[in-house]
């Protein structure tokens, strides 16, 4: 049964997170009645107060935009990878003593491998491309380094706004290329990558789905890689409607952004619980939520 707890997801906007349905379905596979996941809508200014009044009976907390940077300096600790990617998506809490412990980590990079892992299964990644340049671009690269490409590139619309994914990437000691976004050469890229992680937002890389369709109708090979696109609505992304259309590779194919989503909220229930995530049982609900079969 264990002790009633409580954990939640802040964000701001939050209203459309799917982490309560995914974090109450492993409660409830994992026996844990006391447990209760909320959501909380807090913004930039209101999290240090927020974090301020929780209670002993908080397990850990999901955080979404924009509040994975900001937490930061708010946690008495913070593990060496969400550190180096500099984003933190989860905190921890632990008791000692009648004190209270806060951690930061990340569990956004075990997502993207573990969604990308589905298509690719054991295959090492050589040629990578990340499309964005965000804190989720930081994270998609520390995955990329651990499925085996530490050199991916990385198209952005201004090389003058990435100042702290630059720095993210002197931290964890990967050698990415950074270029602006290009028709002819972005488009080239995806198609030639084993691997290509877009964290644009909704409907920003609509423009290379179309690319894409042009190239093949000009001729040209389409993409032989995988794709994952972060984003899960809408669902299926243009992006990835047309790379299951005019993909070529025999080990290609696209995971969706609820993937990612699965996994790194799987990772979460594992660290606030102490338990093994009870992973099908989490598909299945995100699965019925979507209304597509489980994976």
């Amino acid at each position: 049964m264990g002790a009633p707890m409580r954990a939640a997801v802040l964000g701001h906007p939050v209203a459309h997170s799917l982490s309560p349905l995914l974090h109450a379905a492993a409660y409830e596979a994992l026996g844990l009645d006391g447990w209760r996941y909320g959501l909380h809508d807090v913004t930039e200014d209101a999290l240090e107060g927020f974090l301020a009044g929780l209670g002993p009976d908080w397990a850990g907390l999901s955080l979404t935009m924009p509040l994975k940077q900001v937490v930061i300096p708010l946690v008495d600790h913070v593990e060496p990878l969400a550190a180096a990617v500099g984003a933190v998506n989860t905190v921890l809490f632990s008791r000692a003593g009648g004190t209270v412990t806060t951690t930061g980590t990340n569990t956004d990079v075990h997502g993207v491998v573990a969604a990308l892992r589905e298509r690719l299964g054991r295959r090492r990644v050589e040629t990578a491309v990340v499309l964005g340049g965000g804190a989720t671009a930081a994270s998609a690269l520390a995955a990329l380094a651990e499925l085996g490409c530490p050199s991916a590139r990385v198209f952005v619309r201004s090389l003058d706004r990435i100042g702290a994914l630059r720095e993210a990437v002197a931290r964890m000691g990967v050698t990415p290329s950074f270029e602006v976004f290009d028709d002819a050469a972005t488009t080239a890229a995806l198609a030639d990558a084993d691997a290509v992680v877009s964290t644009t937002p909704k409907h920003a890389s609509d423009t290379w789905a179309h690319l894409l369709g042009a190239r093949v109708a000009a001729g040209r090979s389409g993409p032989r890689g995988v794709l994952l696109d972060v984003v899960y609505d809408p669902r299926p992304t243009a992006l990835q409607t047309a790379w299951s259309a005019h993909g070529t590779g025999e080990h290609g194919g696209t995971v969706g952004g609820e993937r990612m989503l699965l996994h790194q909220a799987a990772e979460q229930v594992r660290l606030m619980t102490g338990r093994p995530a009870p992973l099908d049982a989490m598909d299945e609900a995100l699965c019925a939520a979507l209304a597509v079969p489980a994976v």
